[in-house]
């Protein structure tokens, strides 16, 4: 006589505040501990949660995590479905026929899906070439992450699948589930960075340990507009980091550019780009300096130097809402010093991934340092996210530009 299958655990209900039920009506993915007002049992990690209203109707599905503030990270809302093998292929497959015709053959990075905004809350894909980065931001998706893969695999066939985890749950990843950040999933092992393609460019990716997935792939656009602005320029690459500006202005015909980055790691891996790219004639000819230091300090210092488009790109500055009105100083003072940097007719360009800084009052506090410094300015241009990086609702909204040109 066989013994009998385990039974399932009953649906995991939850009942939610008025304004909460409002907010996930309206399209919001989260889903806060704090507005939940009834739960019909203990919740498990990475379980599916359904949400329902007042009147008992199905509101939303979602992962379900009993550890974290966000409780519930909501996968699909709107009329019941059943979220089985078929339904998870599919909500994959959106994401890859849009960016099936966005990219030519020449570009071979970008992100094939973007955390909730894509319909994956708290997980990003990132593609390298024939290598695809996965990574995962809340540890709701460990129990299914074997599944997850798997419809990676089938969909997409890379040569190579690496995980990638956020610092706040590498802990459990290692403890509770076997897994670890940089951990390579599919695929051969890796000795080097990747080396793929933007927009013609070949550049490098450490996928295995870089920031972020390795790259930063949100501001291709952007670099993209630096090239078509370099002729004959010479260009400052404040926070440079790898580099990409700098290759992108040096391909537009800048006579010099000139990084500046407080890590040599990164400064060195600018330079490997840069000699990836040396069979491009205006790459080959350009003058390429790397500076060591602290870009801030850099920048307030400087007397002497004077160049005619600088970039200024730092690192998030706010990471919660209380360095806030501190990042926002910071990046007056970062303005500031620049423009007094740049000759006439120079152009600056002051960007953030801060998403604690909403964009309207960054490009205003730029303008406001323009103004201040008394030298008439022209607005060039103000940019947002780019199309692989879609921000469906508030808190996803992070990456700004500004373009000012210096009379």
């Amino acid at each position: 006589m066989s013994e009998p299958k385990p039974s399932r655990p009953p649906l995991l209900r939850l009942r939610v505040t008025a304004a909460a039920e409002k907010a996930v009506r309206s399209g919001h993915p989260w889903l806060f501990a704090s507005s939940i007002r009834e739960q019909s049992r203990d919740g498990t990690l990475g379980e599916l949660g359904v949400i329902y209203d007042r009147h008992n109707r199905f509101l939303a599905v979602g992962l379900f995590d009993p550890e974290s503030p966000l409780r519930l990270r909501v996968l699909h809302a709107g009329k019941p479905a059943t979220l089985d093998d078929a339904w998870w292929r599919e909500r994959l497959m959106q994401a890859v026929r849009k960016r099936e015709t966005w990219f030519a053959a020449t570009t071979t990075g970008y992100r094939i899906l973007h955390g909730e905004s894509d319909g994956w809350p708290g997980l990003v894909l990132d593609r390298y070439d024939t290598t695809l980065v996965l990574k995962l931001y809340t540890a709701a998706w460990f129990p299914r992450l074997d599944d997850v893969v798997r419809h990676i695999l089938d969909t997409l066939a890379p040569q190579r699948l690496v995980l990638r985890l956020s610092r706040n749950i590498q802990s459990v990843a290692k403890e509770t589930f076997g897994h670890a950040d940089g951990e390579i999933l599919f695929g051969p092992s890796l000795s080097e960075p990747v080396v793929f393609l933007e927009n013609g460019l070949r550049f490098e990716a450490d996928v295995i340990s870089g920031q972020k997935t390795g790259f930063f792939l949100d501001q291709r656009e952007n670099r993209a507009f630096v090239e078509s602005l370099a002729q004959g320029r010479a260009v400052l690459n404040a926070f440079s980091f790898s580099g990409g500006f700098s290759l992108y202005a040096a391909r537009g015909g800048a006579r010099s550019v000139t990084d500046i980055d407080l890590s040599q790691h990164a400064l060195d891996s600018a330079g490997r780009n840069f000699a990836l790219n040396q069979s491009v004639a205006n790459v080959r000819q350009c003058a390429h300096e790397s500076i060591q230091a602290n870009a801030f300090d850099w920048l307030a210092d400087a007397r002497e130097q004077k160049f005619d488009l600088l970039i200024v790109d730092p690192p998030s500055l706010a990471k919660r809402q209380d360095e806030h009105d501190r990042a926002l100083q910071a990046y007056g003072h970062l303005a500031t010093n620049a423009i007094r940097l740049l000759r006439t007719g120079g152009i600056l360009v002051a960007a953030s991934c801060s998403a604690h800084v909403k964009a309207d009052e960054f490009f205003d506090k730029i303008r406001q340092c323009a103004r201040q410094s008394t030298r008439p300015f022209t607005e060039l241009r103000t940019t947002r996210h780019p199309a692989d990086h879609p921000a469906s609702f508030p808190e996803a909204e992070y990456l700004k530009a500004i373009y000012l040109r210096i009379s």
